[in-house]
């Protein structure tokens, strides 16, 4: 990673399952950047709970929140590390 980089976790929210094929393809595409992921279906609600560690620059981490929020029925919270 650069000096520039960021570490950051994404939390993301999946509430229509319509969605995922794309997300998932957005995820492959920031491959590089992605320390680790976890999924945890959360049934009784019918949503899916996913995070996404990544270490990128801020403009980069930005553009995968972006992306994913935009999705149809897909709400995503960014939180930085102070390093």
């Amino acid at each position: 990673m650069t000096d520039n980089s960021r570490t950051a976790l994404i939390g993301i929210i999946v509430e229509d399952e319509l969605s995922v094929a794309r997300l998932n393809e957005i995820l492959h595409e920031y491959r590089r950047y992605i320390i680790g992921r976890m999924g945890v279906p959360y049934r009784e609600k019918d949503i899916s709970i996913i995070s996404i560690a990544i270490d990128a620059e801020q403009s980069v981490i930005s553009a995968l929140s972006g992306k994913l929020g935009a999705l149809e029925g897909v709400s995503t919270k960014t939180i930085y590390s102070k390093k």
